[in-house]
């Protein structure tokens, strides 16, 4: 193996490795293999995109290599994310060229086995691309819609995977994915206005009378606390959506989406915990709270199956 192969496949495993410090399990050692390595697949996709988007690239500049991106424009989000978009398309056309990028090659077998469609895919990158146009949202509607592009699609990719899919269980999945973006916008407030975004709505920080240099401070203030205990309930109220999802379906596939909800539940009750200050850094909740939220939304599930 080259020197700039090895480069290549290092960077991958370094994105792939990211799925440990997500809120919620990404492919647990109780599924089938099959299963794991499809969602892996999917995993690895979804966060390469998202960090082209936010600049976290591993250094080195490999990734910009793999996509035939140049040294003048490695740093250049929307160069990047333009030319991951035509490497995307090599996965789609069993007529072209290989594509270029491991981690899109990973995700070949995965598209193929289950004849997934561009679309979802398609979709992460132009949320990506949106961050890089779009720094604020007026209304909670503008923000749900921004998700519909960068979270849903990544919940309908699981419902595909698994074989199954109905529109009862895409309405519920699309909930719980957006109550797990907003989660995470709650948690990295300080890190997103740092890369001057803000993913909480104009109209709330003006009813609670909160302004970017409060966000910008050190540690929250009262209508600080107030805003993030608003939203944090409006994704609690989305992720309670989830417990029909969980009830619907049976075996692994239940508790891998109990995870889902378990892990989304207890990133909040972290939030809360910490007063609702998230500004110091994000709140994460131990991994026993997790597997106790869990637990508990399966119980619930139970009862409403």
């Amino acid at each position: 193996m080259t020197a700039a192969r090895e480069a290549r496949e290092a960077s991958a495993r370094a994105t792939l490795d990211k799925a440990a410090h997500e809120n919620f399990p990404v492919a647990p050692f109780f599924l089938p293999r099959d299963w794991r390595d499809d969602l892996m697949a999917v995993y690895g996709f979804a966060r390469l995109v998202d960090d082209i988007g936010d600049g976290d690239l591993a250094p080195g500049g490999a990734d910009a290599r793999s996509l035939g991106v140049g040294p003048a424009e490695a740093d250049d989000p929307l160069v990047l994310l333009d030319a991951f978009e035509a490497d995307l398309r090599r996965v789609f056309d069993p007529a072209g060229d290989t594509p270029r990028h491991p981690l899109l090659r990973a995700l070949l077998p995965t598209v193929r086995r289950h004849s997934l469609t561009p679309e979802p895919f398609l979709g992460l990158i132009a949320a990506n691309r949106q961050d890089q146009l779009v720094r604020r949202y007026g209304t909670w509607d503008d923000l749900r819609a921004y998700c519909a592009l960068s979270a849903t699609t990544v919940g309908r990719m699981v419902l595909a995977i698994t074989g199954t899919s109905s529109p009862e269980r895409i309405r519920r999945s699309d909930a719980v994915c957006t109550a797990l973006q907003i989660v995470e916008h709650l948690q990295d407030v300080a890190e997103d206005l740092a890369r001057d975004r803000v993913y909480l709505p104009a109209e709330d920080l003006e009813r609670f009378r909160v302004t970017e240099e409060d966000l910008a401070a050190p540690t929250a203030n009262a209508s600080v606390r107030a805003l993030i205990a608003y939203e944090s309930q409006r994704a609690r109220d989305l992720l309670d959506e989830g417990t029909t999802l969980v009830g619907s379906v049976h075996g692994r596939l239940r508790l891998l989406l109990a995870g889902f909800v378990g892990g989304g539940r207890a990133a909040l009750a972290a939030i809360a915990t910490a007063g609702h200050d998230v500004l110091p850094g994000p709140p994460k909740a131990a991994k026993a709270h997790v597997l106790r939220e869990t637990g508990a939304v399966l119980r619930r599930a139970r009862r409403k199956g």
